[in-house]
């Protein structure tokens, strides 16, 4: 795995078992100051050939001390902090302790630059979270992609796909590469009947996200229909 370039390279061995990389410092570092990679995070760094722990590797420690002592957020059991939730919209009023729990029913999924997220007309029954990132909400009409919307880390998508398995109306891509946390329906049920103090709080934001986005299209809607009038 070693680089034979003259620069140090690194891998990152991700939550999801996957290797990512190479990566050169200055990405590394940035990865590190938007938590994505922790100071337990395995890195392997080709001038030394040989895995370490973030917080172990020289170059990243100052950065990863400025960001232990900023940080108030507990690590999740999956191993990411919880602070990164608090960029989702509908979990920023959740205390500390509640995100930790909620990311129990959690995937985190690293999504490469282009990944094809969800496909018009596939079933559906995994609500998405979007940490870090952009994707695009797309549409294929006579061939020719039209853009829906475009998404970014705080955002949501596939909501619906927690109670109604139907197919997806749309395409959703990553336009740069990404983090999204995945909640099933079946693990929404669980979240339902283990932890309903979670699970209502967590409805009632996307609810309240809903109806805003339905007001605005109504407003689009009725400014159109006066325009043409």
């Amino acid at each position: 795995m070693a680089s034979s370039s003259s620069i140090p390279q690194f891998f990152v061995w991700g939550i999801d078992q996957t290797a990512y990389g190479p990566v050169e410092l200055p990405a590394l570092i940035s990865w590190v100051k938007d938590e994505r990679v922790t100071p337990e995070t395995w890195v392997f760094a080709t001038k030394d050939e040989a895995w370490q722990k973030a917080c172990d590797i020289p170059e990243l420690q100052m950065f990863i001390r400025k960001k232990t002592s900023a940080s108030t957020g507990s690590a999740s059991p999956e191993g990411f902090n919880t602070g990164a939730l608090r960029r989702v919209k509908i979990l920023a009023a959740m205390s500390e302790e509640q995100l930790a729990r909620f990311a129990q029913f959690m995937q985190i999924e690293q999504v490469p630059q282009w990944t094809v997220i969800v496909k018009q007309g596939d079933p559906g029954d995994t609500m998405y979270l979007i940490l870090q990132g952009e994707l695009r909400v797309r549409m294929n009409v006579a061939g020719k992609e039209t853009i829906l919307a475009t998404l970014g880390a705080g955002d949501f998508f596939g909501d619906i796909s927690l109670f109604d398995h139907g197919p997806r109306a749309a395409d959703v891509v990553a336009n740069a590469d990404s983090v999204v946390l995945k909640i099933s329906s079946v693990a929404f049920e669980e979240l339902a009947k283990k932890a309903p103090e979670l699970a209502t709080p967590f409805l009632r934001a996307i609810g309240q996200t809903l109806s805003a986005r339905i007001r605005a299209d109504n407003k689009r809607y009725a400014d159109s229909v006066k325009m043409t009038s």
